[in-house]
């Protein structure tokens, strides 16, 4: 079964030839990638400075939570946007939607202001992000996508060092307003890197009626789930009436999505996304690399300051051990599937992820926080070879109209995976601290706050909750196909 056939540009590699007139393009993507990766760490290391100047502690959660939600429901929408109008111009506009964001957030006078500028911020992220990936899915081919993807997870690794130590910078020395105000100069260059190096022929169709019932089901659906899942517990209880209707709107408009893309003419989540094999195990290892990185990112540091006794910087050290292991499994997974294949690729990778959760089982109170970068390492491996390889045999199962759609679908099925990994793990946290303490209360337990012989548990019990989940990457490397042939412009590849 192929997908629909859609007239519209050539694949945009066809108008770029030589390797070296692709690095200026590569550059400018990374550097665009490069906003929305600082962006997500800057602005941990500047909270007590905003809270001081804007008040409003119990909103800054969702300084956080605006800009995640805004980001993953609009993800899938521009994955499609960006088979529609072209990959440029959805990248140009991201880019200018998050400087324009960014300096709203830079002249914020209110806590309240500043959720809702990170909102738009998040609206913008949400069209880099899939229009970067899709750029390089475009530009490289199979053989070299691997390398492009590394470059891609090379940022995100220093991205990870270099904005917590902007952010204090900025702090210390300046104003936290800083923190976005860097973004224009960043931005511009960026947009000006593009539109010089990139040139995309004109999108010649006949254009359906633009799905747009689709989208805001979609959307609402996507933004209810992720809203239940980030507070359930948080700000109220899972088994509370708002719980309920949080998660009963969000079935019911899925419901409703899912009726309206199935009579669409063009559909922005296509149904034949679900029943394509390839895209199904890139998904679900997405799903699954989302819930596992969460797990990790939000709890090892916690474990390394309160239970190890390290400071803040040397448990930001042990955690970025992952980010190294990530573009280093990024850039040699070409090799590996080129030459045994996507499904050897990928199970090489839950091997690796596998094993860096049972070093992570191992540590206690007395271990070196070298064990636990060492896990961090390991799991980074693994991460790295099951998520690059997914997406590059996704966008490889496609053409070229289709490539947006496929590329959304996987990124938005990751940042699931994440809102999931925060609800589920923060409930099997909680759950260990009010059996150890003895108490009934439904309401979240401030972890950080807790003495050693209860949060050593409870953060043991969700490194096993992580082990377990990532057993899954095993379920998902087997769904993979081994080979997965390049597929035409008019329709999906299939695999061996």
């Amino acid at each position: 079964m192929t997908a629909p056939q859609i007239p519209t540009a050539r694949p945009a590699r066809s108008t770029v030839g030589l390797r070296s007139e692709r690095g200026p393009i590569l550059g400018s993507v990374m550097l665009s990638i490069a906003l929305v990766a600082i962006d997500s760490t800057i602005l941990a290391t500047a909270v007590p400075a905003v809270v001081a100047d804007l008040g409003g502690f119990t909103q800054f959660p969702w300084l956080f939570s605006a800009y995640l939600l805004a980001q993953a429901v609009t993800t899938p929408v521009y994955g499609k946007v960006a088979d529609v109008v072209g990959r440029k111009p959805l990248m140009l506009f991201g880019v200018l939607v998050f400087v324009g964001g960014s300096v709203l957030s830079a002249l914020a006078w209110s806590m309240t202001a500043l959720i809702a500028f990170r909102a738009v911020q998040g609206i913008g992220a949400g069209a880099i992000m899939p229009a970067g990936t899709t750029i390089m899915g475009d530009i490289y081919s199979l053989a070299e996508r691997a390398v492009a993807q590394g470059y891609i997870a090379s940022v995100w690794a220093v991205s990870a060092v270099v904005g917590p130590t902007l952010g204090g910078l900025f702090v210390d020395q300046l104003s936290w307003r800083w923190i976005f105000w860097v973004n224009v100069p960043l931005g511009g260059l960026a947009c000006w890197m593009l539109a010089r190096s990139f040139h995309e022929e004109p999108v010649e169709r006949t254009r359906a009626p633009i799905d747009w019932w689709g989208a805001l089901f979609l959307a609402l659906s996507a933004g209810l789930l992720l809203l239940g899942l980030l507070e359930g517990g948080i700000r109220w209880a899972w088994d509370s009436p708002a719980s309920l209707v949080i998660f009963t709107g969000a079935a019911v408009l899925a419901i409703a999505a899912a009726f309206v893309e199935t009579r669409a003419a063009d559909p922005v989540l296509p149904p034949w996304i679900f029943q394509r094999r390839v895209l199904n195990a890139a998904m679900v290892g997405a799903l699954v690399v989302g819930v596992v990185m969460m797990g990790v990112t939000s709890y090892v540091p916690l474990y390394a300051q309160r239970v190890l006794g390290t400071g803040a910087v040397v448990a930001g050290l042990a955690l970025a051990a992952l980010t190294i292991g990530w573009p280093i499994a990024a850039t040699t997974a070409g090799r590996i599937y080129l030459r045994w294949g996507f499904r050897t690729t990928q199970l090489l990778g839950a091997g690796f992820g596998v094993l860096g959760c049972a070093v992570l089982l191992l540590v206690g109170p007395g271990s070196s926080v070298w064990l636990v970068a060492a896990g961090c390492l390991v799991l980074g491996l693994g991460l790295g070879y099951v998520a690059s390889p997914g997406i590059i045999a996704a966008q490889t199962a496609v053409a070229w109209q289709q490539r947006g759609v496929a590329t959304g679908a996987n990124l938005f099925a990751r940042s699931i995976g994440s809102a999931v990994g925060v609800a589920v793990f923060g409930a099997i946290a909680n759950a260990t601290v009010v059996h150890r303490l003895g108490s009934s209360r439904p309401e979240q337990v401030e972890l950080e706050h807790l003495p050693v012989g209860v949060l050593d548990p409870a953060l043991h019990a969700v490194f096993v909750a992580v082990a377990a989940c990532a057993l899954l990457l095993v379920a998902a490397g087997l769904l993979m196909p081994s080979r997965v042939a390049e597929a035409t412009e008019s329709g999906v590849a299939t695999g061996e």
